[in-house]
């Protein structure tokens, strides 16, 4: 048999990880046909397939599923193989805006960590504002934000899509102030809502504020209120109650990358993690 090429390897790990070529060739700078090449060769070299390819999915066929960590194991020895044996861990400091991490969250680290075991992460969950201020400041190297209308930078990722969230058995008191439930005061989405609020004469109170956005959903699950909160993110069982209470619809949110990383393994690890964002942006799920 041939000898493998690691690059198609390294390529065939990236779509099982990110799920499909076209998300994969983002991750890597490549093109959707230029990935599907490199696994077609792979895939000739192992003489068996290892994906099988359907018009909106692609999945791992036994012998891709049975291939997958032993690629994974050849890629982590090359990489131990090649490093200088003093070589200082390498770490990435990253900030990702609590309203966009969401319940997904453990499964993009899950990703990166496959992608190269070796690389630090220091993550800081916060609010936008907090994170580009970091991020000016030079504590943090990356920020995955919402946009600040004040600045032209960044990366498009995606657009989030809000709603106005309550329990499914929440019922709002007649004559009553909405019932708030938000993140702290800092927090560009809380604002945002209380503006449109006021602006259609729509009273309400503070019923809850919350240090992130896990707090914010217990306290909707709980029923103190209604909270503007990304579709994305909103926990299963909680009901967009936006037009059964006649609340103005909220704005679509665009979400940014900040990045001044330059080193190669970071680099290739941010790619990876856009790649995923941008493909949970697209179908409601990262």
């Amino acid at each position: 048999m041939a000898a493998l090429d690691l690059e198609d390897v390294r390529v065939f790990v990236l779509v099982a990880d990110l799920g499909g070529f076209t998300r994969a060739a983002d991750s890597c700078g490549s093109t959707q046909a230029a990935v599907s090449q490199r696994v077609k060769r792979l895939e000739l070299r192992l003489g068996r397939r290892l994906v099988d390819r359907t018009p909106r999915l692609v999945r791992l066929t036994a012998a891709g599923e049975d291939f997958l960590p032993r690629a994974r194991a050849l890629l982590a020895a090359l990489e131990r193989a090649l490093a200088p044996p003093d070589a200082p861990v390498r770490r990435l400091s990253l900030g990702i805006s609590d309203h966009v991490a969401g319940p997904e969250f453990p499964g993009l680290l899950r990703r990166l960590a496959r992608h190269d075991p070796g690389l630090g992460l220091d993550v800081r969950i916060a609010t936008s504002q907090d994170l580009l201020d970091m991020f000016d400041l030079g504590d943090l190297e990356a920020v995955v934000v919402r946009q600040d209308s004040r600045r032209r930078d960044g990366e498009l990722l995606f657009e989030d899509g809000f709603g106005w969230f309550a329990a499914a058995e929440w019922r709002r008191m007649p004559d009553q102030p909405l019932p708030l439930v938000t993140l702290s005061t800092l927090c560009g989405i809380r604002s945002q809502a209380i503006r449109l609020l006021t602006a259609r004469a729509i009273p309400w109170r503070e019923a809850f504020v919350g240090g992130g956005t896990a707090a914010v959903a217990a306290a909707v699950e709980a029923g103190l209120g209604v909270a503007p909160l990304a579709r994305r993110v909103a926990p299963p069982g909680l009901m967009d109650v936006e037009r059964a209470l006649g609340l103005p619809p909220l704005p679509v949110s665009p979400v940014m990358l900040h990045s001044r990383v330059s080193e190669t393994r970071a680099v290739a690890a941010l790619r990876l993690l856009a790649a995923a964002f941008r493909a949970g942006g697209n179908t409601g799920q990262v």
